[in-house]
């Protein structure tokens, strides 16, 4: 991807929340087998656990043996999940301070989720929330990339200006798909190695490197 003209840093950072911001792959797990029992999916068990961090969202619903149809249903029960244990999904360390130096950069800041986005507010907090300026929540498991697209052209922003950060694969196959960089974080669901052999444009260690990044106000 070429460098923006004059270095010029992100006009927009769109963030995912669950594994990204939210620390909740152990909700995630906790709960998982009981959706399983209720739609008739396989199960997973511990030791399958890590395997699947390695995976896509796809080849995850392949292996589960969940058709395709069934799918927003059971997104629509976990996302009620969600709601019902909000109070017991935390934020991961340094997630706060980096986002309030990402504000402070005056970038402006937008979440694309999954998620339903009261259970996003809840969990981020009034003073979290208020730092965000756009929510694009609810989207399909597969629905990222229009969901994008659709921020992107409401923000008035070219795909190349929006910074995309992520925890998954789709994440990543949806800021490829409008063309904006993207910067893997190597705390959420997938696998660091797993997403840094897809190569990403950037892979951060920790919530502080993003705000370093951003505040050097240059994408590759």
């Amino acid at each position: 991807m070429a460098r923006s003209p004059g270095g010029a840093g992100p006009a927009l950072v769109v963030l995912d929340f669950d594994g990204t911001l939210a620390d909740s792959f152990g909700w995630f797990c906790s709960v998982l087998n009981g959706v399983a029992d209720r739609y008739r999916f396989r199960r997973v068990e511990a030791h399958e656990v890590e395997a699947l961090r390695l995976q896509g969202a796809r080849a995850i619903v392949a292996h589960l043996g969940i058709p395709r149809w069934k799918l927003p249903f059971i997104a629509r029960h976990m996302h009620a999940l969600a709601a019902r244990d909000a109070g017991a999904i935390a934020l991961f360390p340094g997630v706060p301070e980096m986002l309030a130096d990402l504000a402070a950069a005056g970038v402006p800041l937008a979440i694309l989720s999954s998620n339903r986005a009261d259970t996003v507010r809840r969990v981020l907090g009034p003073e979290n929330a208020a730092r965000i300026d756009a929510y694009a929540c609810g989207a399909s498991l597969f629905g990222k990339a229009r969901r994008l697209r659709a921020l992107l052209a409401h923000r008035k922003v070219a795909p190349e200006r929006a910074l995309c950060i992520g925890d998954e694969v789709r994440d990543l196959e949806a800021a490829r798909a409008l063309g904006c960089p993207f910067g893997a974080v190597a705390w959420g669901y997938t696998d660091a190695g797993a997403l840094a052999a897809l190569g990403p444009e950037y892979l951060f260690a920790e919530p502080a490197d993003i705000a370093q990044l951003v505040r050097r106000r240059e994408l590759v």
